[in-house]
């Protein structure tokens, strides 16, 4: 063997130990054999929103929301039958604006809500981070595991929720739900 090559092998695990490769973006997995370190993307930038939320704020700071409300294009039977709605009902949805079902979720429901244009039809969205809460408790009032989670409530009392994907879309189940 070179004496070149040598030297560089013994090197190596030395100068991975350098501050310079500890902020590089490179590090070694928990577990992982050898001196070769293993290099992670870019970290990406995500926007955690929390508490009390109103859509046209979610869909300003979260990249993606206003394509996926563009794109969703809610069944007009379903739509109808949601138009019918006359007992008062509130619809609670906690969503995480980092968690990608809510991302597709969630602007799809913004758009059917527009559609439906029922004054009779209330939502609360309650945002919250990763570990499923917010600064002032409000989604700790619900019980809920996965998220997006649709609670469809009236008069005080739960009546039925949508978790994270619908059975068969978002307007059929809700006005299923609402029978």
């Amino acid at each position: 063997m070179k004496k070149t090559t040598l030297l560089a092998m013994m090197l190596a695990p030395a100068l991975m130990n350098t501050p310079a490769m500890a902020n590089s973006g490179c590090g070694f997995e928990e577990g992982q054999k050898g001196p070769f370190a293993t290099c992670s993307q870019e970290e990406k930038q995500e926007v955690i929103l929390t508490g009390e939320l109103a859509m046209a704020d979610i869909m300003e700071a979260i990249p993606g929301y206003g394509e996926n409300f563009d794109r969703y294009a809610p069944q007009a039977e379903w739509v109808d039958a949601l138009k019918m709605v006359e007992t008062p009902t509130e619809i609670v949805v906690i969503i995480g604006t980092w968690c990608p079902d809510c991302h597709r979720e969630t602007p799809r429901f913004a758009k059917l809500l527009e559609q439906v244009n029922n004054d009779k039809l209330t939502v609360r969205y309650i945002g919250v981070d990763r570990q499923k809460s917010d600064p002032d408790k409000l989604a700790a009032a619900y019980d809920f595991q996965r998220i997006p989670t649709f609670m469809v409530i009236q008069q005080g009392k739960e009546i039925g929720r949508i978790v994270e994907t619908p059975s068969h879309s978002l307007e059929q189940d809700l006005a299923e739900i609402l029978k």
